[in-house]
């Protein structure tokens, strides 16, 4: 009898259990800018959750990319004191400042990627080029691109940053010479891969799409995405058009495979999704200011943990 009862009392907590499991499923992180946070939305409604990373938190500045790392933890790109920070991949607390401010040389850094080589490529928008910094320790390497191609008197502004299937370093070349740039990590060499006739007028951020093209923000005047061949760099359209759905300063893209491209609308404040194979506009995914949000431009979709107790039945 004593079994019977053990044996119903282990049935009961494992069905307690498993009826409320907890439901795991990727949300979409936001650099909000304005509110120098990080804010968090469910990755299929856009409903708002939290702050993700709460304003100002670990000195968070004017937050701008935004990238999970190899070790599974949230590295932003605190804009306002030149550093890059560091937290935890699950529950957003604080790490460290895993780049300090200044590091290398770092001035108004705009976007971060990890590298096939596992370090950590920096774009530093206050003519300082793209750094690179160990991806384990954070410690400065050195600076892989620092001027124009084509005029090694102008010192290279740039915002975004993109690794290609050829694994060459992409770059958006922003003010006053305008166009995307090719870096490759085996040569050393830097060349035009997009020229500024070609490019829009402010680059935002690039990304490669499912088609290995390039999709490229533009940011000013008027927000839009252009296609360029992802081998030759040649102009293919705008992918998605001028102002489509109430885009405005287009800031970053990032593709999933759901379909859609989801672009974030810093004018807006807003996140707009698009047709990922088409270009049309499908709807705003997170509304103007839905939590808060004020001038977005960091995008990632992450496998945080979203709690969703099941009702639990009697045995």
């Amino acid at each position: 009898m004593r079994n019977l009862s053990k044996s119903g009392l282990m049935l009961m907590v494992v069905a307690v259990l498993s009826l409320t499991t907890l439901k795991a499923q990727a949300s979409m992180l936001v650099s909000s800018s304005g509110t120098n946070s990080v804010l968090r939305y469910d990755e299929q409604t856009g409903s708002f959750i939290d702050a993700f990373i709460p304003p100002n938190s670990g000195g968070l500045k004017a937050p701008q990319g935004l990238t999970y790392g190899p070790d599974g933890n949230l590295y932003v790109v605190s804009q306002g004191n030149n550093s890059i920070l560091r937290y935890n991949g699950t529950t957003g607390a604080f790490i460290d400042a895993f780049i300090p401010p200044n590091s290398g040389g770092l001035n108004a850094p705009e976007d971060i990627v990890f590298g096939p080589d596992g370090n950590l490529y920096v774009s530093s928008f206050g003519n300082n080029g793209v750094l690179r910094y160990n991806g384990t320790t954070g410690e400065f390497i050195d600076t892989v691109a620092a001027f124009i191609p084509s005029d090694k008197k102008n010192k290279l502004n740039t915002s975004g940053l993109v690794f290609g299937p050829d694994n060459n370093l992409y770059i958006s070349s922003d003010l006053p010479n305008n166009g995307i740039l090719r870096y490759n990590p085996s040569t050393g060499i830097t060349d035009t891969f997009i020229p500024a006739n070609l490019a829009p007028i402010i680059n935002g951020g690039l990304t490669f799409g499912l088609d290995n093209n390039l999709y490229v923000d533009n940011f000013f005047p008027v927000g839009s995405v252009g296609r360029y061949n992802g081998t030759t760099g040649a102009f293919i359209d705008n992918f998605v058009s001028p102002a489509s759905g109430g885009l405005s300063q287009a800031s970053r893209i990032i593709f999933r495979l759901d379909g859609n491209l989801y672009v974030s609308s810093y004018g807006s404040n807003s996140i707009i999704r698009y047709n990922a194979t088409t270009g049309a506009f499908v709807d705003t995914f997170v509304h103007s200011g839905s939590g808060g949000l004020l001038n977005p431009i960091g995008i990632t979709f992450s496998p945080t943990h979203i709690y969703t107790p099941k009702k639990i039945r009697k045995l």
